[in-house]
């Protein structure tokens, strides 16, 4: 095991600690095939429901592609374009079997960060589907919420506007401009614990992924 690889399992497994005393459970995963193989274990047996948040992570690593390849149904959000159709793919959303997303930023102490422009994606987070999953890459460690903050609008927000398109500073100087116009940074949500010991699992994976 390289030193780094070395270091990203030691701190996966104190934050994991953490994450317990918060009542959610972490997991570590070495690679992003061990991830994509505890995601489908997670899930469990029987034919699922799976909803997803906008994430590069589950995006670029074919994390959606192993949930229907062990025979889950996904809610393929990008189908529904009217507002009519919209309205019913949120339904299916809060009441999914498990939603998945990735987070902005979790710290040492296992809180996690999270920034989202209409809420959607946080709103399931905090409460709805029955099992909340989450994979990021352990680029995403913070030492608290205040370095989470800053590392989501000056690290993961200017890509993110630039792939959304959006006309804000940061898209043009890959720097936070405290904007109001055109801004995805309009929730602001720290998860401090589960209420429900146990929705929220968190898979640490020990590569870069995502913004």
């Amino acid at each position: 095991m390289t030193p780094i690889k070395t270091f990203y399992k030691n701190q996966a497994e104190s934050i994991i600690k953490k994450l317990n005393m918060r009542k959610m459970d972490g997991y570590y995963c070495n690679n992003v095939e061990e991830a994509r193989a505890k995601l489908v274990e997670l899930l469990g047996q029987g034919k699922k429901s799976v909803a997803y948040g906008g994430s590069m992570t589950l995006d670029e690593n074919g994390f959606k592609d192993a949930v229907t390849a062990a025979g889950h149904e996904l809610v393929i959000r990008e189908n529904y374009k009217t507002p009519e159709e919209v309205k019913e793919c949120n339904a299916k959303q809060i009441n999914a079997d498990a939603f998945l997303m990735s987070t902005n930023a979790i710290t040492l102490d296992g809180e996690l960060v999270n920034i989202d422009g209409r809420g959607n994606r946080v709103s399931f987070l905090i409460y709805g589907p029955d099992s909340v999953i989450i994979v990021a890459g352990m680029n995403k460690v913070v030492t608290n919420v205040e370095d989470g903050i800053r590392r989501v609008r000056n690290q993961a927000t200017p890509p993110n506007c630039n792939r959304l398109n959006c006309n804000t500073p940061c898209a043009v100087t890959g720097k936070c401009g405290d904007c109001y116009t055109d801004s995805i940074c309009c929730q602001f949500v720290v998860t401090r614990m589960s209420r429900v010991p146990g929705r929220i699992k968190v898979i640490l994976v020990g590569e870069t992924l995502g913004y």
